[in-house]
Order: C-alpha cells, then structure tokens, then sequence
C-alpha cells in the first residue's frame, strides 16, 4: 500500500485528524490536506503516483531549433558528410550567428533516436601488460592475512618474479617486522639468486619514507646490494597485481613455505 493510500484511509476512513496523521508519518500537515482534498476533488486516481517533470523548461530549446537540427543531420548524412553534434553546431552558427550548445545538440539526436547508445569504451591503455621481460629483473612482495584451522590469525609474506610468477619465497608468521622481511629475502635469493629490482607497497615493514624519512632494514640490504626498490603509489594497488593476484588465488608453490608461527 502507497503512503498517499495510507494517509487518505486513516483520515478518511479511521476518522484521525490530518495533524494527528502528519505526526504519525513523519509528513507535513500541508501534504496530508493535499492528499485528503485530492482524494475527496478525483477518487481513486489521485493516489496515483504523479510525475515530478517541471511544468516549464525555460532552457530547452524549442520545437523549431529541434526540428532544424534533426533536418540538418539527415542533409548531412545523406550527402555523405560527417553529421556529429559538432559540425551541426557549425552549420547553425554560420546560419544565424549563434548556436546551441554542443551537447545541447547531442541531447536532441539521442532523443529523436539518431544517436544509438554505446558502453563506455575500454582505453587502449588498460591493454598495455605491465611485465619484466627477464627472470629475475624484478620480484614484487607483499603481506595477506591469513586464519588458520584452529582460528590464528597470522600474516603470509609472498614473493614474487614479475616475469615468470614464480613464488620465490612464501613465509609465514604471527606478525612481520622489517627483520623478518629481510631475513625472507635473503632465504629466496639463496635459492633463486638476486633480483635487479624490488617492488613492493607503502607499507612501514617494507619502506620508512611515507612515515618521515628513515630506511627500514630491506631498504638497507638492497641499497648495499645495489637492487633498485620501487614502490607502488599509495591506494593504486594495481602496481602490485600480480602477488596480489596470486594470494587471492589460494595457489601455493610447493617447498617454498617455511612457516614460523
């Protein structure tokens, strides 16, 4: 049942006052005297919902600019010549001196159905694959939370070659500290050798420079080593796609996880 049919029925029917009603409902007294007299002038039609549409459009323009703009875009097209929103506001203005706006002439194709609604296109930019061209050109790592069987909640540190994704290191603690980061880095190039670069977020394990200045304990490592580190812009988290990708996958690469919980 409409609010308009509930308020009409407890004023017309229950024999409650409007003020009483109002109160109740949360409306206005004026809004239940409109209902009520509306009711009483038309019956059951006028608990129809009713269109809100202005009464005027002082700005819109009128039916004869409608009708020259829809006249010149099928000259247009019909002569083989681009018919956009554009050149239509071209031929205007050189007519009578001025025009309508663009997207004003726009509006007006679309409603006389000669403009056919198309998605958003995706950018050719969102096609670019970000990757290293060799092993072990860059590793991106990263933290998840993760809860265990009986409830734990620890962190899993993953790291990641960006060419190939293979899962050079995959460690797990109840918390990470900066030296726990470093002591995973120097497990995974034991084994898989030394990136030429380190990709990571902002977080303050990884890197002391959002936080004011200072290195923490990998920056160092890589700096003695001479591995360029990078980090992700913060809240763009598609830098780090691909060990994000990863975590969220729930694959695990076998012999890589040493767990310390």
């Amino acid at each position: 049942m409409s609010m308009a049919r509930v308020v009409v029925t407890a004023v017309v029917v229950e024999g409650r006052t409007k003020s009483e009603v109002a109160r109740d409902y949360g409306l206005s007294r004026r809004w239940v005297i409109t209902l009520v007299q509306r009711f009483l002038a038309e019956g059951e039609t006028a608990l129809e919902p009713r269109s809100r549409r202005p009464k005027a459009s002082p700005h819109r323009v009128t039916e004869v600019v409608e009708n020259e703009i829809v006249t010149l875009r099928k000259e247009l097209d019909e002569a083989g010549h681009d018919s956009g929103a554009q050149t239509i506001a071209a031929h205007i203005e050189r007519r009578h001196g001025h025009t309508p706006a663009v997207s004003t002439i726009w509006r007006v194709l679309v409603r006389r159905g000669f403009v056919t609604p198309q998605p958003h296109k995706r950018p050719k930019s969102s096609f670019v694959r970000f990757e290293a061209d060799q092993p072990n050109e860059r590793w991106q790592l990263d933290t998840t939370h993760w809860a265990l069987a009986d409830g734990t909640d620890v962190e899993i540190l993953n790291q990641l070659d960006d060419h190939s994704r293979l899962v050079v290191g995959s460690d797990a603690r109840r918390s990470f500290k900066a030296a726990d980061v470093l002591d995973c880095f120097r497990l995974a190039t034991a084994r898989h050798g030394l990136p030429a670069q380190m990709l990571s977020d902002n977080g303050a394990i990884f890197t002391g420079i959002p936080r004011g200045g200072g290195r923490v304990a990998l920056e160092l490592e890589l700096a003695a080593l001479g591995i360029s580190f990078r980090h992700s812009r913060p809240y763009h988290p598609q830098t780090c796609g691909k060990v994000c990708e990863y975590r969220h996958s729930g694959r695990r690469e076998p012999g890589l996880t040493q767990a310390k919980v």
